[in-house]
């Protein structure tokens, strides 16, 4: 609270009759920051915080005596789609399974609006509920690029019980050295 101080002090005698008193003012602040941790309690505790959103993705964990994924169910050639994340901002894409006899078609986009999203969204179009993605990374792609094909899934709305996360076999490497792309 407020309060005035009326003491006088200094004890001289003034020329001219009545002494006058200094009054000073002292403003007592305690129960304003008293006010102020109540807002904040009140606040801190009314407020709902956002919730983490997470995305479920597979990743499949190898066999012990072969080096295929035991989690990835069999799929069809025609509802599969590969996606290959390079070097520089590179994803190359296939649809089908690869194989060393017969070896799909390779190209080759970036993460822009009108790179994958459209391949995905076109993919899913033709496809509908039965497009299965394989998510490979090349050694040289880095953590940035799968944070943004996974952001691009989640745009298209592709279901997350249908993308995978797997490696990227030796045979694929070298087409795609060989594909110059």
């Amino acid at each position: 609270m407020a309060e005035l101080d009326t003491s006088s002090k200094g004890g001289g005698k003034h020329k001219g009759g009545k002494k006058s008193k200094k009054m000073s003012t002292r403003v007592d602040l305690t129960p304003m920051v008293d006010l102020g941790f109540l807002l904040v309690t009140f606040f801190m505790l009314t407020t709902t915080f956002s919730k983490p959103q997470t995305m479920e993705v597979k990743w499949p964990s190898k066999n012990d005596k072969t080096d295929k994924p035991k989690d990835v169910p069999a799929v069809k050639q025609s509802s599969s789609l590969n996606v290959i994340l390079g070097d520089q901002n590179k994803v190359y894409y296939y649809s089908g399974m690869f194989s060393k006899t017969e070896k799909p078609e390779l190209k080759v986009t970036d993460y822009s609006s009108e790179g994958v999203r459209r391949i995905l969204l076109g993919e899913k179009k033709r496809r509908g509920d039965e497009l299965f993605v394989f998510i490979k990374a090349l050694d040289d792609a880095n953590y940035k690029n799968i944070v943004d094909i996974l952001d691009e899934i989640n745009i298209t709305s592709i279901k997350t019980s249908s993308v995978f996360l797997v490696d990227v076999t030796e045979d694929e490497k070298q087409f795609i050295k060989d594909s110059n792309l």
